[in-house]
């Protein structure tokens, strides 16, 4: 069997920027397993998957160790190989997906993803989580991961996480947030137990928190940026209980992957 795949620099407005995403249309699913093994073999933070549906598409997204519920920055490259690879001409694609109905809008260069938002809520700081990130939050919530609040950007620069500890807490993974002179807020994401020690930029983490930045901030929309090493740039805003997470993408490689099912 013989596939197309497409890497994209998802939040990225050159190459070698934001978070490359795997890309694999089809048009009806493969075993999970064999999914799975793409995955694990892409060895990028995430591979999506997608097939047509009534509605649009269906998006399905692994890592390389597990399928998740719910990734950002896959499904802004995936819209991105369907309306500039593909040739998709309408203005919105719709994709279901287990965080249900997921859309994403193209407007020049600028895609934007309209997603459920995700509020956190604040509790107790876990000691494996200022054990892994070295250091005490000023406030910590939890909603998909944990969102550990820290004072200024120094302190989110400095973290060097222990990823064994991180690894046992028992939520996705760990944002590290602050605000920031030059954005809104800047961010830095660790999930090792999926896999990924430190994403380059996390696009769904940005539902859980444009609705607590926007709140503390007093404003909707709001411009912040992930500062991992490869770094992006993103513009947020909330709507009720949806948020709109909008960024470039640009192509990476193009290929194919030839593979026997049994």
């Amino acid at each position: 069997m013989k596939l197309s795949i497409y890497q994209i620099d998802a939040f990225a407005e050159k190459a070698f920027e934001g978070n490359p995403a795997a890309v694999v249309p089809l048009e009806e699913w493969l075993p999970d397993s064999v999914m799975q093994s793409i995955a694990e073999e892409n060895n990028l933070s995430e591979t999506a998957f997608f097939v047509p549906s009534e509605s649009g598409f269906h998006i399905r997204w692994f890592t390389p160790a597990t399928e998740v519920d719910l990734c950002g920055h896959a499904t802004l490259a995936s819209a991105y190989v369907l309306f500039s690879i593909l040739g998709r001409k309408e203005d919105t694609l719709s994709f279901e997906s287990r965080s249900g109905l997921l859309k994403v809008t193209k407007a020049g260069e600028l895609l934007t993803l309209d997603f459920p938002a995700q509020p956190p809520v604040q509790c107790i700081t876990p000691a494996l989580l200022s054990t892994g990130l070295g250091k005490e939050p000023v406030v910590c919530l939890e909603c998909e991961d944990y969102v550990a609040v820290f004072e200024n950007e120094e302190d989110v620069f400095q973290i060097a996480p222990d990823q064994e500890a991180l690894m046992q807490l028992d939520l996705r993974g760990v944002i590290a947030t602050a605000p920031s002179t030059e954005f809104d807020f800047i961010v830095r994401f660790f999930a090792p137990k999926y896999g990924i020690p430190e994403d380059p930029v996390t696009g769904s983490a940005y539902t859980q928190l444009a609705p607590y930045w926007s709140d503390r901030l007093g404003k909707p929309t709001l411009r912040a940026k992930q500062v991992s090493r490869r770094g992006g740039r993103l513009l947020c805003e909330t709507r009720n209980d949806r948020v709109l997470i909008s960024g470039n993408a640009i192509t990476y490689m193009q290929g194919s992957i030839e593979i026997d099912i049994e």
